[in-house]
């Protein structure tokens, strides 16, 4: 045979094979064990929709296992990610709004929030609950702000950084109420101050809060999501309730999503992506959805992305007013 005829020949198979062996590749993802990080202490609601997810996701994947790496608004355990290395390509995060805030609070964060990773799926969105706790004087949240106008409140959050912390800190400024911040490591920390009224208030993921609220252990002022919710019908939004106090454009949300380093194969996460699907359509997902309060998010990839980017931004102008860059 012609030399070069060999060579066309050889070309040819690798063109082909190349191509299968991709798919192969993508085929045998994960060749490990996958570990969803969460970035919060145990007990909050991070960590609570991340042990769900984990338990439908290993039925359409394989074993996956949880971790919980609290600290410094979960921009420690996001750091750790961000460096990659040896298990990047099985390991996934919970990403949510400490995600976006952290880069907002931290100067000097060894990753950017946006370009570093890759962005698997929105899993949920939950409002927030301004809470007192039951024996709490303040049935309204005109009385609450009346009252911290004239007296010094706390109100705990699940970490400095926290989509409940900076809740509290943006209701703080727009009101001129006094207020001071008690950070815990994670809601699951935080909820016991909350109950015993070590604090005055807090703006919690309504999954935290929500049975305490039935059981009448916790009062339930105000929801901070744009509408009212439809598992709290009863309780309006606090941009409606506060409006003559300045609180008129107050809207806040948490989401959860599910992040990569950027050097995830895209053949895994697309995996991950079509198992997620599976995963949000299970009637026990829904009906866990529905338990805490939250509503199922739809962004995926680059539009997951874009998501966070305007997270960024809007975190960054909250900041901003509460004076916390």
């Amino acid at each position: 045979m012609p030399l070069t005829l060999k060579r066309s020949l050889c070309l040819f198979a690798l063109a082909i094979t190349l191509p299968l062996a991709s798919l192969t590749q993508a085929a045998d993802w994960p060749t490990d064990t996958v570990r969803l990080v969460v970035p919060y202490a145990p007990g909050g609601t991070t960590d609570v929709l991340s042990r769900k997810v984990a338990d439908l996701l290993q039925q359409e994947i394989g074993t996956v296992v949880v971790e919980n790496r609290p600290g410094a608004g979960s921009t420690t355990a996001t750091g750790q990610l961000a460096r990659g290395g040896r298990g990047a390509d099985h390991t996934i995060l919970m990403a949510s709004p400490g995600h976006t805030i952290g880069p907002v609070i931290y100067k000097k964060l060894p990753y950017d929030p946006v370009t570093d990773f890759k962005f698997i799926r929105n899993v949920i969105e939950i409002p927030n609950v301004m809470v007192v706790p039951a024996d709490s004087p303040y049935d309204s949240v005109e009385q609450f702000i009346e009252a911290a106008k004239t007296k010094e409140m706390t109100f705990s959050s699940a970490g400095v950084g926290s989509s409940i912390h900076m809740s509290g800190e943006l209701f703080k400024t727009m009101t001129g109420t006094k207020m001071t911040h008690v950070p815990f490591r994670g809601s699951g920390e935080a909820l016991p101050a909350l109950l015993s009224g070590d604090v005055d208030v807090s703006f919690e993921n309504m999954p935290t809060v929500l049975a305490h609220i039935k059981s009448g252990k916790l009062k339930a002022l105000a929801v901070t999501s744009k509408d009212a919710s439809p598992y709290l019908p009863d309780v309006e939004p606090l941009s409606k309730l506060g409006a003559d106090q300045g609180l008129g454009e107050f809207v806040t949300t948490a989401w959860f999503g599910l992040i990569a380093d950027d050097s995830m194969p895209d053949e895994a996460v697309q995996t991950l992506q079509r198992a997620l699907e599976k995963v949000m359509d299970d009637q026990s997902f829904k009906d866990f959805a529905a338990q805490i309060g939250g509503e199922a998010a739809s962004q995926e990839g680059d539009a997951f992305r874009d998501y966070v980017a305007e997270d960024v931004q809007r975190w960054q102008h909250v900041a901003g007013q509460a004076e916390l860059q």
